[in-house]
């Protein structure tokens, strides 16, 4: 519990400072004081108390323009949110593939999940094929059974005699990932006048996305949050073995279809709108281990709670770093990620050889 208190405390106050400077941020450099009190205000109006505090002087004189409200309410920060909801969603995937393999390398990118989800994404938006009862959940329903059919396939390839090997499991990850990353690009290449999804698709972005889509993540990010918060017990068995934790009374089956599940429909859902955006759930949960310990009581809320961090600022560097143009949001997860896996990668090596 102190752990906890310290470790979550201290990453809400860098929220909240990291969501104020991002918001900041941007072709009009907007002053940290007038973006707190515009955020602080409609805050405020959610609970009626803002005719009040704008009596004390909380929000100072209000003196922005009306553009200025409504470069931060309506264009910045929805995509704050939107950043930080696909981060806490890819980062708690990967905290959840971790925990049911076992292996600290596993993650949504990596294992082909988000490729496989991009396909069934892409097949929506490229051919319109929305159902009229769904309206904007058809795009991550179809993402979440693209998703669950690759990852049966990782799986079928991988498996021998009902085990899975580590290199054998990533192998079959970057094997179906190259597979299913064609496949949406032959999807894409099939109209003239969507080129630019190339883009979106194969290395993520969150430009031009509003409040409406933030609202489509939201459900998922709680729901899965609040599943691997009731599995965070039976996955620090878990850590023991299967058999072990079967000899514990963790029912094994059903708690991998279920956690593996949840992964794969918080994946679907944060592809369905970002595009594939590889190694968030590599890179944070890995850092929150080493920061907090194996202990999935801990690891999860703050892998939710970090990888909104990490994705935000990672999403602010895509916006700023060659300003006005953007660098896609996948490239700079990629060069975050790519090196932090190498390195994670020779550690296992060096401890089997050291076994």
């Amino acid at each position: 519990m102190r752990k906890l208190t310290l470790w979550g405390g201290g990453g809400l106050l860098l929220l909240a400072l990291s969501v104020v400077v991002a918001v900041s941020l941007g072709s009009a450099a907007i002053p940290l004081r007038v973006v707190w009190g515009i955020l602080g205000e409609r805050a405020a109006s959610w609970i009626g108390a803002d005719a009040l505090l704008r009596e004390w002087g909380v929000f100072g004189s209000a003196d922005w323009e009306a553009n200025t409200e409504s470069i931060v309410w309506k264009v910045r920060f929805p995509r704050v949110a939107l950043a930080m909801l696909v981060g806490m969603l890819l980062s708690l995937a990967g905290a959840a593939f971790q925990g049911v393999l076992r292996n600290p390398l596993a993650d949504p990118y990596i294992l082909g999940i988000a490729s496989g989800a991009s396909v069934g994404a892409s097949f929506v938006i490229l051919f319109g094929l929305y159902v009229p009862l769904l309206g904007v959940w058809t795009v991550p329903l179809a993402a979440f059974a693209t998703g669950m059919a690759s990852l049966a396939a990782v799986f079928r390839l991988a498996g021998m005699q009902g085990k899975f090997r580590v290199e054998t499991l990533l192998l079959s990850g970057v094997v179906i990932q190259a597979f299913l990353g064609s496949v949406v690009s032959f999807l894409v290449s099939l109209s003239d006048s969507v080129m630019n999804e190339i883009v979106f698709w194969m290395m993520g972005s969150l430009s031009l996305r509003g409040w409406k889509f933030a609202g489509t993540l939201l459900p998922f990010a709680g729901a899965g949050l609040l599943v691997l918060l009731s599995y965070s017990r039976t996955l620090n068995l878990f850590a023991l073995g299967e058999r072990q934790a079967g000899h514990l009374g963790v029912a094994v089956d059903r708690t991998k279809l279920v956690v593996l599940l949840t992964g794969t429909m918080m994946t679907a859902a944060a592809v369905s709108v970002s595009g594939v955006v590889g190694f968030a759930g590599l890179v944070v949960p890995h850092l929150v281990r080493l920061c907090v310990g194996p202990d999935y009581r801990l690891i999860v809320p703050l892998s939710a709670l970090y990888g909104a961090i990490y994705m935000l600022w990672a999403d602010t560097l895509a916006r700023m770093l060659m300003s006005p143009a953007e660098i896609p949001l996948g490239v700079v997860t990629a060069m975050l990620g790519a090196p932090f896996f190498g390195y994670l990668l020779n550690r296992h090596k060096r401890k089997e050889m050291g076994a």
